[in-house]
């Protein structure tokens, strides 16, 4: 099953970083959050990714081409030039990079993914949030059900600390899962393929027609989630997450250090023709994996 993210945002409220960078390239502990989001999935079986990037896609376009060679040990014959890879991080994703404008909406962005996902069930998220949702449990969920949509409803920590007042006298104060505002749409999808129908053009806005639609014909359904997740649209939120990466509790890590491992007989493949276009990154592996 694929697994399309969206990458292609300003990400205005993050300015501090996204000058130079789009949003999902802003790291947390050394990588970026595209690469936790990456990871989480992987965890699960899931690493066939279809990311549709804009505003300054290029940035990740060589991120994603540099990441093999710049973790791994290289060999190096300089009167040809060729390159081989002798020890690498163990990662089997493969990776479709595909432009989708910079002015394109999420809706359109969806939309335009349709040739790279296939007529088949697909994941998509986006390239600004981590959580620690069950994606086994989601798919079953999904698929038990039997609707065009499911999304992952969460409960996002409150920006302020909530307040119970007696009078003037703070008688409860947390900074908790907002329970008493309900639950947000927290992304971590499941679709179907016929959602494609519900999205017009460039200027759609999935979360408005799109979604608003599928409500309406009864197509969309709600996983909830009671533990973890959180998004990074601001700096503020930037430092949560490295705060908790760097307490080594993040709770979106659930994957073991990466490990070294060597090859005999392997190579990388990358396949492009330039960083203006789209892109398709992969390993290839003595055993055809």
């Amino acid at each position: 099953m694929k697994v399309a993210i969206l990458a292609g945002g300003v990400g205005s409220r993050l300015s501090e970083e996204t000058e130079v960078k789009p949003k999902p390239m802003v790291e947390i502990g050394g990588k970026p959050i595209l690469w936790h989001i990456m990871m989480y999935y992987s965890q699960f079986g899931f690493n066939d990714f279809v990311i549709a990037l804009g505003y300054k896609g290029e940035v990740i376009k060589k991120y994603m081409v540099d990441y093999c060679a710049l973790n791994s040990n290289l060999s190096v014959c300089f009167s040809t030039g060729a390159i081989r890879i002798t020890q690498r991080q163990i990662c089997n994703w493969n990776v479709e990079l595909i432009d989708t404008g910079t002015e394109t909406q999420t809706g359109g962005r969806i939309k335009r993914l349709q040739p790279f996902l296939g007529d088949e069930t697909f994941m998509l998220t986006w390239g600004d949030g981590v959580s620690n949702v069950d994606l086994h449990r989601l798919l079953a969920f999904h698929r038990k059900h039997g609707k065009l949509a499911t999304l992952t409803a969460v409960r996002p920590t409150a920006r302020f600390g909530h307040l119970e007042t007696d009078g003037d006298r703070v008688v409860e104060f947390s900074e908790k899962p907002q329970t008493r505002e309900g639950w947000i749409n927290g992304a971590f999808f499941v679709l179907e393929p016929s959602v494609f129908q519900y999205i017009d053009a460039d200027l759609t806005h999935w979360e408005r027609e799109p979604m608003e639609k599928l409500a309406k014909d009864g197509q969309l359904m709600a996983y909830h989630h009671d533990s973890f997740w959180q998004c990074m649209d601001t700096l503020r939120e930037k430092k949560l997450l490295e705060a908790m990466w760097e307490s080594g509790k993040a709770p979106w890590k659930i994957w073991k250090e990466e490990k070294n491992e060597s090859i005999s007989d392997g190579s990388r493949g990358v396949h492009w023709d330039g960083l203006g276009s789209n892109a398709v990154v992969g390993q290839t592996r003595a055993n055809g994996v």
